[in-house]
């Protein structure tokens, strides 16, 4: 007999508004996520980030330099939950 886990569902929304050079990631969760870092693939750069906390209901802006910024470029956000457990999740534009 083995034990289910219900799966988890990514707190996470993407605002566009002000693509394809700022980026709003806004935490929909009930819970806070810890230690918000994204990484980029792709052309372009994009500015640090690294949130030590973004609380239920923060959100926080990713900002993308270079001069083709059209679609191909992947962000990956990576954070733990307050248990420790850590996830990836990616986004394109």
């Amino acid at each position: 007999m083995s034990s289910r886990s219900v799966a988890y569902e990514v707190p996470l929304w993407i605002d566009r508004e002000g693509a394809p050079r700022v980026y709003r990631v806004c935490n929909l969760g009930d819970e806070p996520i810890r230690g918000l870092r994204a990484t980029l693939l792709g052309p372009g750069h994009l500015e640090p980030v690294h949130v030590p906390v973004l609380t239920s209901g923060g959100d926080v802006s990713l900002t993308v330099v270079g001069p083709d910024l059209e679609r191909g470029s992947v962000a990956v956000l990576r954070w733990f939950r307050p248990d420790g457990t850590e996830y990836l999740w990616r986004f394109s534009f």
